[in-house]
């Protein structure tokens, strides 16, 4: 059939999806290549989206100043957030590295814009939230093309959407989405951060997926269901 996917190719795609991680430190000084990156950027714009709508936008940020600035508004943000939890939680958190904004080579904003063609795009009229929903479709393609390129990727969500606005002069109906620090790593973690720093535990497959309803455990095929995700894992 055509355009099937060989082993090898297959071996590959699961290997970027499992070895992918939130880089947050051990980012290098080496620039990221030009063709590189534009094969990365190119993976992200053909994400699917609803209606064809294509709603994002990608800034590309090198220049210090910025930087420095998004980096302020993330100190600012990580103490206040930390304000929501009490010690030793509180501590742990403040202990934690959660980003690369001036240590990686290049930093990205990804962006929605509700009014590319126009106010009726087709899907989004039920569900408004499928046109952000298409943007982190597109940030899930850059991530992963990222690996493929040994690429390190981070996402800083410990910011001020107003304060981006500013600092990159985004038009007031746009929305910021994720801001992704880029660049070579020294090494990619064979954990995340937070799951080898024990801040959570990764969920079996089995304790997520569910049969016709929600949490339907009673349904006499639920245990097929149950015995298929552990014969066919390795990590289930």
């Amino acid at each position: 059939m055509n355009g099937d996917f060989s082993p090898e190719e297959k071996d590959g795609f699961y290997k970027a999806v499992f070895s992918r991680r939130d880089v947050r430190s051990h980012f290098t000084s080496e620039p990221i290549d030009e063709k590189a990156l534009s094969r990365i950027l190119n993976a992200a714009h053909h994400a699917p989206s609803v209606g064809f709508s294509q709603p994002w936008n990608f800034i590309l940020i090198k220049d210090k100043q910025s930087r420095r600035k998004v980096k302020d508004s993330f100190d600012k943000e990580r103490i206040r957030s930390s304000n929501l939890i009490e010690d030793p939680k509180r501590s742990k958190y403040l202990s934690l590295r959660l980003e690369g904004i001036l240590d990686s080579a290049l930093n990205v904003c990804v962006t929605y814009d509700p009014s590319k063609f126009g106010p009726f795009v087709i899907g989004r009229s039920s569900i408004p939230e499928t046109g952000i929903y298409s943007v982190c479709c597109a940030i899930q393609n850059l991530w992963l093309a990222a690996r493929a390129e040994d690429i390190g990727v981070g996402w800083v969500s410990i910011l001020s959407n107003d304060d981006l606005k500013k600092i990159l002069d985004i038009p007031e109906h746009v929305i910021p989405v994720a801001y992704l620090c880029l660049g070579h790593v020294t090494a990619f973690a064979e954990k995340p951060d937070l799951e080898k720093a024990g801040w959570l535990d990764r969920l079996a497959l089995k304790d997520v997926v569910y049969y016709e309803r929600w949490n339907n455990a009673s349904d006499p095929n639920w245990q097929q269901i149950h015995e298929m995700i552990i014969s066919n894992l390795d990590y289930a």
